[in-house]
């Protein structure tokens, strides 16, 4: 069966827990960090003498030059300390208003924990501290460019607050496509935290779609948030994206469904324990459902069915227009799990479906009224497989080929030091981030 439904995008305001994976290195969240491993460069400090034998730390920003012009508002600044136990870094608009910076997946460099305003004169602050106690200051100041005239927009399937299955990646859109050679400088800009940590990466879909799987199934209860630090970066040509996106959500139970073709049966596990057992009937010879590892997408109480919409006229012999209860959606092209009254005495015997997994009213009632957004859907041994991208197939391949699809190299993160509280990620990095 077929409809155009699409999920519901939106985005919201997070906080930052343990750090997880993300687009290619480890980033910790927050305004400070531990002394740089360069050469140190010149800074101001206090006018007291230095300790003879304790080095005085000093800070340099390298980028952006003093003075500099016309810098996006998802800008970076490249600092180089030495002797450091602390670094602060800021940026101060001409009215004091301050916003905070957070170490950026590219190391030595920072961003901004907000986007910054367009055409505003700042002044970017760094500030170390010495194992002594001694404070150095630097300081460049630059200004921001005028707002672009062509914003595309950024988008979160995962919405604010909400609640998924173990199964559900964040999943970002862009109103327009992201030039290949910009895509590793966007991913970079991407941080996912996981708490408790948890490997997973990025993975391209294509120009305008980027997903973040971890590699197994996130831990049931497992506290996620993303930042999207994008507003203002250019993604090539005319376009810069709109803006920034912050979205906190929490995983659920493990809730799985199995439909094995060959007993017509779907088996529902929750927590690893079987919970329910159901007839179905898949896609008959002509119309085969297919097989693979699916998620639900999207529910509806009801939707209508109608076979004009993949080119089969309602009115001719094989056509339909039919308004079907419980549908939730497997794939773009119109696979679903619904009710089906009509194929009750089919259900558990044989295929009489257009491609759909039938299910009888009570029990597709049941199912919808237990599943979440990203809940697991496996169907094995039909007689086609479904295609790459044909909705959210991020678990039917294999990790190894998954991480394949980041634009930043992935390298495993790196065991947690026993000296932080926060981990580290994986994704062409770690757990959280780009």
């Amino acid at each position: 069966m077929h409809s155009d439904a699409r999920p519901t995008l939106s985005s919201g305001r997070t906080t930052r827990r343990s750090l997880m994976l993300a687009a290619g290195v480890a980033v910790l969240a927050g305004c400070t960090s531990d002394p740089g491993k360069k050469p140190q460069a010149s800074s101001s400090g206090p006018a007291s003498s230095p300790s003879p034998s304790v080095p005085a730390a000093t800070a340099q920003i390298t980028a952006p030059a003093e003075g500099t012009a016309n810098v996006p508002t998802a800008m970076e600044v490249a600092v180089t300390v030495a002797n450091a136990t602390k670094t602060e870094v800021v940026f101060a608009d001409p009215g004091g208003e301050v916003v905070e910076a957070v170490p950026h997946q590219v190391e030595g460099a920072w961003i901004p924990a907000r986007q910054l305003k367009y055409d505003t004169r700042y002044e970017a602050r760094v500030t170390v501290t010495g194992s002594d106690g001694r404070t150095a200051t630097t300081t460049a100041s630059f200004t921001t460019m005028k707002k672009p005239g062509s914003l595309a927009k950024v988008t979160s399937v995962v919405n604010d607050g909400q609640t998924v299955g173990v199964a559900m990646p964040f999943i970002i859109n862009f109103g327009v496509d992201v030039a290949k050679d910009q895509r590793a400088a966007v991913q970079r800009r991407l941080t996912v935290v996981s708490d408790p940590p948890q490997e997973g990466t990025w993975n391209w879909f294509n120009g305008k779609e980027v997903h973040f799987r971890p590699k197994d199934y996130w831990q049931p209860g497992t506290k996620l948030s993303l930042r999207a630090a994008l507003g203002g970066l250019p993604i090539g040509g005319k376009w810069h994206t709109e803006r920034d996106l912050t979205i906190n959500a929490t995983v659920g139970r493990k809730f799985l469904m199995e439909v094995e073709n060959k007993t017509h049966q779907l088996t529902v596990t929750q927590d690893g324990q079987v919970v329910r057992t159901m007839p179905v009937s898949n896609g008959r010879p002509a119309n085969p459902s297919a097989s693979g590892h699916f998620m639900i997408m999207i529910k509806n109480e009801w939707e209508w069915f109608d076979s004009s919409t993949f080119g089969v006229p309602s009115d001719s012999k094989n056509g339909y227009r039919l308004k079907v209860y419980w549908p939730q959606r497997l794939t773009w092209d119109g696979e679903y799990l619904h009710s089906a009254p009509w194929s009750v005495g089919d259900q558990g015997k044989r295929n009489v479906s257009h491609g759909c997994t039938n299910l009888s009213p009570a029990n597709a009632e049941w199912l919808w009224k237990q599943t979440l957004i990203g809940d697991p859907v496996i169907i094995r041994n039909t007689e086609e497989h479904v295609k790459w991208g044909n909705g959210w197939t991020d678990w039917d391949v294999s990790w190894d080929e998954y991480v394949k699809g980041s634009a930043v190299p992935y390298q495993p993160p790196a065991p947690p030091s026993a000296s932080t509280s926060t981990s580290a990620s994986a994704s062409a990095a770690p757990s959280a981030s780009s």
